[in-house]
This record gives C-alpha cells, sequence and structure tokens, in this order.
C-alpha cells in the first residue's frame, strides 16, 4: 500500500467506476461525504408525496450516487443583505440624534426658566409707520400778538411736498415779535335774532331770583400768522367761524378761570402771563367776577325753563317708574322727602320776584305774566323749537378736576341758559357696583347720587347699573364676546339711553356726551351750525358720502365731493380691493358675505335707498320709504328732515374690515349671513326719538343688539333713517402729505373709509395719532 493503486468496483447500475488514489485520500473522502449530505437533503426535500395522482412521479432511487449538479435553491426574498457595518453606523447616527435633541431640550429649559427669574427679554421693536418720519407743524402756537386777517393768513399746512413746507416755514416764521398792546376782544353771540322760525327767548340768570347775569365769552379777531388749515373737515361746509381766536381768559374766565377760590373761582390761571385776564369783566359796569359757590346748577337751569316753556311744545305725562328713578328735574333726589315740596315752593316764589345787588325789586315776570307770554309766543310761531337733552356720561366715583369743572358750566351755559331752554344738561351717572339696588330702594339711591355729583351739580342726575339693564332688558343671548357682558356699559353703552328717552319722550332728540370731549369754540355755535347743516342735506348718495372722510385738499368743494362719490359708487374704482370683483358668485349664495368667506363682490357699489332690513328686522314701525326710484330723484328726498342720527366720525361698512367688534352680533339670524350694519368710531352722537325708540323695540322684543359703536347706526340702516356724518374740522400735528393722508384713511372698498381689508379701522387705526 504504499504506492497507487488502480481497482474497479461495480456502480449502482452495473457499469465499473475507477477509483484513482493519491495521497490525499482524506480529502477526497471529506467532499464524498459532503455531497451525500447535500444529496440527502435534495431526495427529502423532492420526495414524490404517496397521495400523489401523477405516474410522472418517480422515486429518487434513479438518482446517481455522486450527483454532481443538483437542481438550484429558489432566490429569497430579501434579495439584498444590508451590511453589518452600513446597519452599526445608522444606529450610532440615531442614538447621537436623540442625544442631541434630549440636550436641546434640556438648555431651552434652562434659558426659559432664567428669563423668567430676571423678566422678559425685550425684542427688538417693529419698524414704525411711515407717519413718525414726517416733521412736527410749528405754527399751531402761535400767540395772539401775531393775529391778522385770515385772508391774508398763509397756513403752514396742507401742503403737498417738502420744498413748498420749507417756503411756508421760512415766511411764517416770527424771528422777532414786535412789543405791542394786546388787540380789544369782543363779546361772542351766536344766538339767532326772533323771527318766525325762532320764538324771542326771555333772558336766563345764574340764580333763581334774577339777579346775576350770566358773563359773555370774549373772542379776537383773525387767526395767528401761519395757523394751519384744518386738513379733514371743513368749517365753511358746516357754517362756523373760522376767521376768528380764542384765549384761554375769553373762553374760560366768565366760568372761573383766572380768579381766587375765595372770590368764587377756580383758582385756576393765577400764575404767569395774566395780560388781559381782566378784559372779559370790563364789559358793562355791573359786570363782576361770580362767584360759583353760590350756583345751583340744577335750580337755574329748571328756573330757565319755565321762564321759555312757551317756546317749545307741552310737556306730556312722564313714564318713569321705580325701575329708573326720575330724577330729571332736579335736585329732589338729594334732598329728604319732607323738603321736596318746600323746594319746589322756592322756586317758584323766587322766579316771580327777584332783587338786584342795590336792594330794589326787579320787573321779573310773575307766573301769570309767563303764562300769557307763553301763550302769546305759542299763538304767533306755529313752529315751535325742538327739546333737546344732553347726556353727560359719567360715573359715581370719578374724579371731577378743575378743568371738568370748567367744562361742564360752559356746557350749561352756553347750551341751556343762553339758549332760553332749548337744551337740558343732564347726567346719566353708572354705578359700577352691581350690588347696590339702586332701583329697589330710594334711600339708597338718593345716598349714592349726592355723592355721585359735585355739589354745584347735584340734582341734574340718573342712576344706571349694568344688572338694572339686565332687568329691564332680559332675555338677551349671553354671548361674552371678548369676555364682556353683553349688558355692559362697553358693549351696550345705549342701553340706558334707550331706556332714558322711554322715561321722557318731550325730549325729540338726545346727545351721547363723553365726558372727554372738547371743543375750542362756542358750544352753542357748534351744535347749532351741525344741526342746521344736516338738517339740509339730501339723501341720495348720503349713506356713501357718509362713510368717507372728506378733505378738501384733496377732494376740492363739498359739490366736487359729492360727484366724485358718485362715480366711485357707480363705477367702482381699480383698488386692489376689487381684484376678484370679475368673478360670478356661485349660483343661490347670497350677496351679503359672512367675513372670512371668499364671496365675490362686484366692482360697483348698489346705493343705500330706502330700508335695508335683515329678514328678522321688526316690522311694521312705519319706515320712512322713498317717495320716487334713485335715479329719478334730484336730490330733494331728506332736505329740510331732521337727522335721527348724527356722528363725528364716518360711518363705515364693518364687514370685511379687521375691526375687532365687526361680529359682535347678538339676537340676529346669522345662518346664512350677516345683517347689514354701519358703525361710527366714539359713541359721541345725537340721536332722535324716532331711531331711540326703534333701538328700544328692537332689544325689548326682538332681543336684538349689538357692539355699542355699531348699533345706532345698523339700526338706522335697517329702517331707513336719515343718519349724516357731519365733516367737523380736524388738525394733525404732522406734516402729512394730503393725497398720502386721503389714501390712507380712505383706503376702503371704492374709496370709502371701511369695506375691506385694507381699512383704516381695526389694525391700521394707529393712523389717528396726533389728529384732533
Amino acid at each position: 500500500m504504499g504506492k497507487d493503486l488502480d481497482k474497479k468496483a461495480p456502480s449502482q447500475d452495473g457499469s465499473e467506476a475507477e477509483y484513482y488514489s493519491s495521497d490525499s485520500d482524506s480529502d477526497l473522502e471529506s467532499g464524498h461525504n459532503a455531497r451525500r449530505k447535500s444529496t440527502y437533503h435534495f431526495q427529502r426535500s423532492n420526495a414524490p408525496s404517496a397521495y400523489s395522482s401523477s405516474s410522472r412521479e418517480t422515486s429518487g432511487s434513479h438518482q446517481h450516487l455522486l450527483h454532481t449538479s443538483p437542481n438550484k435553491r429558489k432566490p429569497s426574498f430579501y434579495a439584498y443583505k444590508i451590511p453589518q457595518k452600513v446597519t452599526k453606523y445608522c444606529c450610532w447616527a440615531l442614538l447621537s440624534t436623540l442625544i442631541i435633541f434630549i440636550l436641546c431640550l434640556i438648555r431651552a429649559s434652562y434659558t426659559s426658566t432664567r428669563q423668567v427669574e430676571m423678566g422678559t427679554v425685550e425684542k427688538s421693536p417693529p419698524k414704525p409707520p411711515p407717519w413718525e418720519s414726517f416733521p412736527f407743524l410749528k405754527r399751531y402756537h402761535g400767540g395772539i400778538r401775531t393775529l391778522g386777517p385770515k385772508n391774508a393768513n398763509i397756513p403752514e399746512y396742507p401742503r403737498d411736498d417738502l420744498e413748498a413746507y420749507n417756503t411756508t416755514i421760512s415766511n411764517t416764521t416770527i424771528t422777532h415779535v414786535e412789543k405791542k398792546p394786546l388787540p380789544k376782544s369782543i363779546p361772542f353771540d351766536p344766538y339767532p335774532d326772533p323771527g318766525e322760525d325762532y320764538p324771542e327767548k326771555q333772558e336766563c340768570f345764574l340764580d333763581t331770583a334774577g339777579s346775576v347775569r350770566i358773563p359773555k365769552v370774549h373772542y379776537f379777531s383773525g387767526v395767528t400768522k401761519g395757523f394751519p388749515d384744518a386738513v379733514m373737515g371743513s368749517y365753511q361746509v358746516l357754517g362756523l367761524h373760522n376767521d376768528i381766536c380764542f384765549d384761554r381768559f375769553g373762553r374760560l374766565g366768565p366760568y372761573g378761570y383766572g380768579y381766587s377760590v375765595k372770590r368764587g373761582g377756580t383758582g385756576a390761571g393765577l400764575h404767569g402771563d395774566r395780560e388781559g385776564a381782566d378784559d372779559v369783566w370790563r364789559e358793562s359796569d355791573d359786570a363782576t367776577e361770580v362767584d360759583y359757590r353760590n350756583v345751583k346748577w340744577a335750580k337755574v337751569q329748571a328756573a330757565c325753563a319755565m321762564r321759555n316753556a312757551g317756546r317749545f311744545p307741552p310737556i306730556g305725562e312722564s313714564l318713569a317708574g321705580d325701575l329708573f328713578l326720575d330724577s330729571h328735574t332736579d335736585h329732589e333726589q338729594a334732598l329728604p322727602e319732607g323738603k321736596i315740596k318746600e323746594e319746589q315752593t322756592a322756586i317758584e316764589d323766587e322766579s316771580r320776584i327777584g332783587k338786584r345787588d342795590d336792594g330794589e325789586a326787579s320787573a321779573a315776570p310773575t307766573t301769570a305774566n309767563t303764562t300769557t307770554a307763553e301763550s302769546e309766543q305759542t299763538m304767533e310761531h306755529d313752529s315751535l323749537l325742538p327739546r333737546t337733552a344732553i347726556l353727560i356720561r359719567t360715573w359715581w366715583d370719578y374724579q371731577y378736576r378743575t378743568e371738568d369743572i370748567l367744562y361742564l358750566r360752559s356746557l350749561i351755559t352756553e347750551l341751556s341758559l343762553l339758549s332760553g331752554g332749548e337744551f337740558t344738561v343732564h347726567f346719566l351717572i353708572h354705578v359700577r357696583d352691581d350690588n347696590a339696588p339702586i332701583w329697589a330702594d330710594k334711600k339708597i339711591y338718593n345716598r349714592i347720587l349726592e355723592n355721585a355729583l359735585p355739589a354745584e351739580f347735584r340734582g341734574m342726575g340718573t342712576l344706571w347699573s349694568e344688572r338694572q339693564m339686565g332687568l329691564i332688558y332680559g332675555g338677551i343671548q349671553e354671548s361674552f364676546f371678548r369676555d364682556l357682558p353683553v349688558h355692559g356699559v362697553y358693549r351696550s353703552t345705549f342701553m340706558p339711553v334707550q331706556y332714558f328717552s322711554h322715561q321722557h319722550p318731550e325730549y325729540d332728540f338726545v346727545w351721547n356726551w363723553e365726558m372727554d370731549v372738547r371743543y375750542t369754540g362756542h358750544w352753542y355755535h357748534f351744535f347749532d351750525r351741525i344741526r342746521q347743516w344736516t338738517k339740509a342735506q339730501p339723501r341720495k348718495g348720503l349713506w356713501e358720502r357718509n362713510s368717507r372722510f372728506y378733505i378738501p385738499s384733496v377732494h376740492g368743494s363739498w359739490e366736487d365731493f359729492k360727484q366724485m362719490v358718485r362715480v366711485q359708487t357707480e363705477m367702482g374704482t381699480d383698488s386692489p380691493n376689487n381684484i376678484w370683483s370679475g368673478l360670478k358668485p356661485p349660483a343661490g349664495s347670497d350677496s351679503r358675505k359672512i367675513p372670512g368667506a371668499p364671496a365675490s363682490q362686484p366692482k360697483s357699489d348698489k346705493p343705500v335707498w330706502g330700508p335695508e332690513p335683515p329678514p328678522d328686522v321688526l316690522t311694521n314701525q312705519d319706515d320712512p320709504l322713498p317717495p320716487t326710484t334713485h335715479d329719478k330723484d334730484r336730490y330733494e328726498w331728506g332736505v329740510g328732515e331732521e337727522a335721527d342720527l348724527i356722528s363725528f366720525n364716518p360711518l363705515f361698512d364693518p364687514d370685511g374690515t379687521t375691526w375687532f367688534f365687526t361680529e359682535d352680533i347678538t339676537g340676529y339670524n346669522t345662518t346664512s349671513s350677516l345683517p347689514p350694519r354701519r358703525a361710527a368710531i366714539t359713541t359721541t352722537s345725537r340721536l332722535s326719538k324716532r331711531l331711540l325708540t326703534l333701538m328700544h323695540r328692537e332689544t325689548v322684543l326682538k332681543r336684538h343688539t349689538m357692539f355699542s359703536e355699531m348699533w345706532p347706526a345698523s339700526v338706522s340702516l335697517h329702517h331707513g333713517l336719515k343718519a349724516v356724518y357731519a365733516p367737523h374740522p380736524m388738525y394733525i400735528d404732522r406734516l402729512w402729505p394730503p393725497t398720502y393722508l386721503a389714501s390712507v384713511m380712505n383706503a376702503g372698498r371704492n374709496g370709502a373709509s371701511g369695506g375691506a381689508r385694507t381699512s383704516v379701522y381695526g389694525g391700521r387705526e394707529h393712523n389717528f395719532k396726533g389728529t384732533t
């Protein structure tokens, strides 16, 4: 066996097979063993089934013992196996990402905690609005020594370009003021002369005895050099004087400014330059400084109304009841019940006979003479004057300053006493404590009322509270819009005004007057010219004009402005707000869109002509209807008609704007669309008895109401009442280019101030800063 041997062995099929020996017998033998195992496993996996019905299947005995080419295995479902190295790297990357994320969270938590401990970190301020880059005007304070005729004045503003502005500044800058005496002041008397439409009035005094005459306001003729013109609104359009000037002593001196408290004044204006302070008291020989410590305005106003009762329609029975105590005549709430009749008798006795300071009896008319004069006046004048109440909105713990006292004295004197009782000034006082039952106990009512007003104004107030309004106007759906109650003073300012008018139907008109409103001119002149101008306005195009600011330097005359508004309404404008105006609305859709819904509108606007009621408005209210069509009217309907609503700001359409309270609507059906509505910023306005009655009935019967600044204008729109925006003069403190100012203020739909997201109302109200 040390050498190779050739042997033959019989094969399985009878043939002979040769074996070749070599030195590596062990390798060959191991290979044979491996092939046997492979063949065995292959035969096991491919053995024919014992239950097979095929005759083609045979046993595996025909296979060679040494099968060198077995069948290939079926390919695996996963054709590619990810290398282990790649899997390892992916796991490490995922783990690293998780660790970094956890570290970032820990750092953010630490940073937030430090910010809370150190306080809020100031962020970089936002970019300032463009108007902050405009220079300030400089000629508002020129001094009365620079007075000159109005027609010779070169106003500092408005100017279109900076070059013209610089030229104006050089022409109006005062380098040296020559020392010269002050010009002579003149008493201001804006009251009409007696005539067919203005019954003669009886003189009123600052006491019921008729001994203390009322001092008059004084003014200077002309304007200071370079004084700017009003940029919005117009003196000429309303008929106001723009060629006169008031100083502090001439305007406020008759009401206690400029002399000490010991002499009956306020003690203000005693220091500094006092030249001309005494001129107001040199009007006549018997004019002396008034001691306002002895003036009781409730008695004085009642006595004046009694003297001039024949100029007005007779007063019917008051509807005041227990829920809203009647206090309108009066000072009787502050008095014990036993003294009420004594005080009323004293007023009547004092009004019959008055005594002068020299001790002589005055010739004041007796009650009989007054009655005779009243009947004569009623017979002579067919048209009597309407009664108007001015409700000053205040609250029970308001701290009255010296300036407030002067302001209130001027209101009562100029509007009530000097006018012969055309206006009645009254305080509507908000009791902020809802737990005070002012509607249930007269003693509590009188005690709160006595402490709510300064002593000289006691007897002129009426209390109200939010809980009281909830009792009167019950059943209104509570939505807590912006977390405010629906009966609250902020959302429902006019609820107490509505009920006051309901209790006092003798007032044809009511002014809702805020405590912070000021006017540098004469109150009666302003109110009378506003009334006369709004009465003369035609209804055609009125709502469209109401929605725009009037800027004379851009719009031209009032007639030009009217025609411009007509064209913008009928033709539309090419503003970005009309970019989707060419799209047709879906079939069956409502033309009034819901805010935020992508509804299309035509380019032009449909003019308001008559009532524009929502589906669920209060019906059968004798709403005024147009006598003819809009096209046939020649600006005649509405001329000579008293305005039901007078506003000092444009009546804009809040639909589509960013104004915060556009959806503060309560009680209306808003499933398909919001009702048509209008709004005016600030609630200072005049409302007619007809409008207040409709507002009252809508709230009581239909449970309807809206946000305070939207409610009167929307009711006027729904019922076809006459609402007018009075374009009173407004000044601005910076050099706004007038064309840019017009584009900002009237940036709404088709040149209006509202109706689009670009409106100045809402997020762009900062543009009003610096305006009067």
